[in-house]
C-alpha cells in the first residue's frame, strides 16, 4: 500500500509545474466561486452545481494573480512553469487525473487554450483621469 500522496506522485511524473502552480489553480478556483461568483446556474433537476468553464477559470486565474502578486504576477506564474493559459488546463487535467478535481461531460482540455495572451494580460492597466477643467 502506497503512502505517497497523489500530488507527490504527479509532481514526480510531470515536472513541468511546481507545487505552487497546483496550489494556485486550486486557490483561483475557490476565488472564482467565492469572490467572483462564477458558476453555472443550477440545472432543472435541482443540481446545485458550482462548475465553471475553462475560460472562466483562466480569467479568474488572471484576476487572482493580479490581486495576489500585482505587477509581479507574470513573473511569479512563469517561475512556477505557467507561460500560457493552456498551462492552466494542463494542471486542471492533471488534477482531474488524480481525482483532485472534477470535470463535466462538456469540458475539454482545449477550453483553456489561447484564452488570453500572458505577454499582455498581467500588465498594469492605466486609465486616463478625465478633467472638467478646460
Amino acid at each position: 500500500m502506497s503512502t505517497t500522496h497523489p500530488i507527490t506522485e504527479l509532481l514526480d511524473r510531470d515536472r513541468r509545474y511546481k507545487l505552487e502552480a497546483y496550489q494556485f489553480i486550486r486557490e483561483a478556483l475557490s476565488y472564482a466561486h467565492d469572490v467572483l461568483r462564477l458558476h453555472e446556474a443550477p440545472s432543472d433537476e435541482g443540481d446545485e452545481t458550482r462548475h465553471i468553464t475553462g475560460q472562466q477559470l483562466c480569467e479568474a486565474c488572471r484576476i487572482y494573480a493580479l490581486e495576489q502578486y500585482g505587477f509581479m504576477a507574470k513573473l511569479v506564474l512563469n517561475r512556477w512553469g505557467l507561460f500560457e493559459t493552456g498551462d492552466f488546463g494542463e494542471i486542471v487535467y492533471n488534477l482531474i487525473e488524480i481525482e483532485q478535481m472534477k470535470k463535466s461531460d462538456s469540458d475539454r482540455r482545449e477550453d483553456f487554450d489561447d484564452v488570453f495572451a500572458f505577454d499582455t494580460a498581467f500588465e498594469p492597466q492605466f486609465t486616463a483621469a478625465s478633467s472638467d477643467e478646460g
